[in-house]
């Protein structure tokens, strides 16, 4: 299925004057659960890798609702950073901060949002804000302690240096790097090819950012580890039919055992993060397909072939279940959607120029 034109009906429903909520029963916004940040850094991050794609495809129709969106997503952020530079996640429909721990995977996720946005925006004003809270949230970078969290800070300041926006960042590309690496050479052995005991969640994005560190460090280790590990988790993702499979929500996946259940959109479009990377970095093809497979996932072939989203609308149901499709569409699965479908069209496209229509 190859829908023409992209939607973001569903998304922006979604969001309010405040921004993007988290929950939908069917289509309709949950107002009662209210908003998070890591689902507002991410569309963001969407906003931003899908403007120039509807600028240069002739849907002018979306342009003023994408720059609409950024706005309100920068002003979520920006009403969310605390006066010590971090950023409170879970916010209550009536604007009041929800009791809860320091999250990693929050700043990390939005630090990689500010600094695609502190890259990509081409006016000052908007730029102004982005990089704004990037620079309030970096002395705490040092600080952190889990690997998804910093998978998400080195891809960020590796984008940073890479792009001259902030040399002095050169140091944080290389210590974050170096735990990754260290971490992966405590857990990995001959079978098992992971950061980690256990395959769990988002795990694309370890891989990625090793892939993204690389286009700044130019390691070859930092390259083998990324490869090697992207090659092991597309074999555990991957059906005996070639499908994507995401790891199980329901236990994970360790060395003894694999759970196929639940399958979360977010698990996939991790992969087509790390695959559409690695297609750029090694110039290899067969990542591509990789790409191809998981934005299939979305349309039906999965291990149910159940399609999750809903073109016209932009939208995407929340997980695939043994009983079928979770037919809620909440942020996170939408963004995933229009996440992995956008990185898909963007390197069909640059394929597509070259004349090589083999990516299928």
């Amino acid at each position: 299925m190859h829908p023409s034109h992209a939607s973001f009906r569903h998304l922006l429903r979604m969001t309010d004057e405040t921004g993007l909520l988290e929950h939908a029963l069917g289509r309709i916004p949950r107002r009662r659960e209210g908003y998070t940040t890591d689902d507002n850094a991410r569309a963001l991050w969407v906003c931003m890798e899908w403007l120039p794609h509807v600028e240069m495809t002739d849907q002018s129709e979306w342009k003023e609702a994408l720059w609409q969106l950024i706005d309100r997503y920068l002003a979520f952020l920006l009403w969310v950073q605390r006066d010590d530079g971090t950023f409170h996640n879970n916010i209550g429909y009536d604007r009041s901060p929800e009791p809860e721990a320091p999250s990693d995977d929050c700043l990390g996720r939005t630090l990689w949002a500010c600094a695609v946005a502190s890259v990509r925006l081409p006016d000052d004003g908007r730029r102004l804000a982005a990089s704004n809270m990037f620079a309030n949230a970096r002395q705490h970078i040092g600080q952190l302690r889990f690997p998804r969290g910093m998978a998400y800070t080195l891809a960020a300041c590796s984008l940073l240096v890479e792009n001259g926006r902030d040399p002095s960042l050169q140091g944080d590309v290389e210590k974050l790097e170096a735990s990754l690496i260290k971490m992966y050479r405590q857990s990995a052995d001959q079978e098992w090819r992971w950061f980690e005991p256990m395959l769990t969640y988002a795990n694309g994005l370890l891989p990625w950012s090793l892939f993204r560190a690389y286009r700044v460090t130019r390691r070859e280790e930092t390259l083998a580890v990324a490869q090697t590990s992207l090659d092991f988790l597309i074999d555990q993702m991957t059906g005996q039919a070639g499908q994507i499979r995401p790891v199980g929500n329901e236990g994970w996946c360790s060395r003894e055992r694999r759970s196929d259940w639940d399958q979360q959109p977010l698990d996939v479009m991790k992969l087509a993060l790390a695959a559409a990377e690695a297609a750029q970095v090694l110039g290899d093809n067969r990542y591509l397909q990789v790409l191809q497979k998981c934005r299939n996932w979305f349309y039906g072939e999965n291990d149910l072939g159940l399609p999750m989203v809903d073109p016209e609308e932009g939208s995407c149901c929340d997980g695939l279940t043994p009983n079928g499709v979770n037919p809620n569409q909440g942020a996170e699965s939408t963004l995933s959607y229009l996440l992995t479908e956008v990185m898909w069209r963007k390197q069909y496209q640059e394929v597509d120029d070259h004349g090589d229509h083999n990516i299928s």
